[in-house]
């Protein structure tokens, strides 16, 4: 401490300035270490990231662990910025920043110019510009309501005294207030933002627009009422599939008059083969029964004939009996009984199990997108004597542990469904799992955090239908809104003997117009 004062300067004013910088310093030391929080943080979400691309569904609590994380990283990144040193750091930053994109060439541009008084401040002389420097701000518009009029002038002939005057034009909902672009927001904001009618009710009235959540209702059932022919359309192209995935979910329905709510099923129909290499285009179709009977799934499919990817539910089983369904069983059920025994346990044979199927993922994710005479090739060649092996292996275990522990029952499970598991190496069509339908009803389970209910059978029978047409137009690379709204601007005169053409790769989408609606083009 001596010789520490004695370094001092006797000079106040040089002790302020030392005081001052040694703040300074420690300020930035501060900021330094909140950075190196925030990237480990960032690291952390993104190994989170990669793993569930990795795994997919199969890894079930990384979902909960990435949402944990985010908001973790957000309060750092909030605390960082809010608490950032004024004065210029000169040491490295120790987290690198990122690399700013340029903003999307799409949005538009309002260019604001500030022009320098006219004339030097010099010498008064006029000047010439020698450049300029452009910077670009990205700003955010709040959504806003307008008032379309359509005027329709009455025209008389003085000559014959005919009137004539051009037909009205057709709105989405007859004599309804609601045009096509309102209508498209109030259902996504629903089905796909998962905001409940009063909800968007209490934000419409912030915006000076009084709709009761009894008006926004009506629509909603117009709008379904309308769709229906189009959303037929689209389960006559799921059911032509030579291979489908299925899974069901299930969602709590109100039973009017009686207070309490019961347990309907949401059953979600996906064709998608772009993993095996086809051009057809995906699509997904979702149906609404008041209960889970094995007799529903047999009615939704009675006129399909291919191959079925499911889970072990028994209501599937009957679909099997004759050779027109072939059933193909999901590897990421199996690998998620393992997995929460190895969470729960810490059970060396499970995670071995775990270790053995992610080498049949790993062989996947390398002949993703090939052909199937390819998929089927590598498949052969590198998982069949994985499966083998792992077979002798489940087998063996099996006959060493107790005949009721949980970790006995993970393991009959993938042995009494090894024939229907180990379908797709003979296939290519046939995928390692059935995320493709799980995927495909998280829009579901999202809603059903802010819905709690469905208000009855017919509230789930809209539900799935509004599903089965979003999910499909995102399926499809669209903005489900853009997608919907066009289709509510064309539908109403729209032949029914062509409604295929509104289906979601029919549609051709432009990106604009002069009233900033899209245009569309049926093919």
């Amino acid at each position: 401490m001596r010789t520490a004062s004695a370094q001092l300067p006797d000079d106040i004013e040089a002790l302020k300035r030392l005081v001052l910088e040694r703040e300074a310093q420690l300020e930035i030391a501060r900021h330094n270490e909140r950075a190196h929080l925030t990237l480990i943080e960032h690291l952390k979400l993104q190994i989170a990231r990669l793993k569930r691309m990795q795994f997919g569904r199969s890894s079930e609590k990384l979902n909960a662990q990435i949402e944990q994380l985010e908001l973790i990283v957000e309060d750092l990144e909030q605390e960082q910025a809010s608490t950032a040193p004024e004065a210029p750091v000169r040491a490295k930053a120790a987290r690198q920043q990122p690399v700013r994109r340029p903003l999307p060439e799409h949005l538009p541009r309002e260019t604001v110019r500030h022009e320098p008084e006219a004339g030097c401040p010099e010498c008064g002389n006029s000047m010439k510009t020698i450049g300029e420097d452009v910077a670009e701000m990205l700003e955010y518009v709040p959504a806003s309501f307008r008032v379309i009029r359509h005027v329709r002038p009455r025209m008389a002939c003085a000559c014959c005294e005919r009137i004539v005057q051009v037909p009205a034009p057709s709105r989405p909902i007859a004599r309804g207030l609601a045009g096509p672009g309102l209508l498209a927001h109030v259902l996504v904001s629903k089905y796909a933002d998962h905001l409940p009618l009063y909800r968007q009710s209490g934000i419409y009235a912030r915006q000076g627009v009084e709709l009761e959540r009894s008006t926004l209702a009506d629509w909603v059932g117009s709008a379904a009422k309308l769709l229906e022919p189009l959303e037929q359309a689209l389960g006559r192209h799921v059911m032509a599939a030579e291979k489908l995935h299925a899974d069901d979910t299930p969602v709590d329905v109100l039973q009017p008059g009686r207070g309490t709510t019961k347990t309907g099923r949401l059953w979600t129909y996906v064709r998608d083969d772009r993993p095996s290499g086809s051009a057809d285009p995906p699509a997904m179709w979702l149906r609404y029964t008041p209960d889970r009977k094995g007799e529903h799934p047999q009615q939704h499919l009675k006129h399909f004939r291919g191959i079925l990817q499911a889970d072990g539910y028994a209501g599937f089983d009957r679909l099997y009996e004759d050779d027109t369904i072939r059933e193909a069983a999901c590897w990421a059920h199996v690998r998620r009984k393992f997995y929460d025994l190895e969470q729960a346990e810490r059970s060396p044979i499970a995670a071995e199990a775990v270790r053995r199927i992610g080498k049949l993922y790993e062989i996947e994710a390398e002949i993703r997108g090939k052909p199937p005479h390819e998929r089927r090739a590598e498949r052969k060649a590198r998982a069949g004597p994985l499966l083998n092996d792992m077979k002798i292996w489940l087998e063996s275990t099996l006959t060493k542990i107790a005949r009721k522990s949980a970790l006995a029952v993970a393991i009959r499970y993938a042995l009494t469904r090894w024939v229907a598991l180990t379908r797709y190496v003979g296939d290519g069509r046939i995928e390692i799992d059935n995320n493709a339908a799980e995927r495909s009803i998280r829009d579901v389970a999202l809603g059903r955090k802010n819905y709690l209910f469905a208000g009855s059978d017919a509230g789930g029978e809209r539900a799935a239908a509004i599903y089965s047409l979003l999910g499909t137009a995102k399926l499809n690379g669209l903005d489900p809104e853009a997608y919907l709204r066009t289709v509510l601007d064309l539908i109403a005169d729209h032949p029914i003997n062509r409604i295929e053409e509104l289906l979601p790769w029919r549609l051709s989408l432009t990106t604009t117009t002069s009233s900033d609606q899209p245009e569309a083009v049926a093919a």
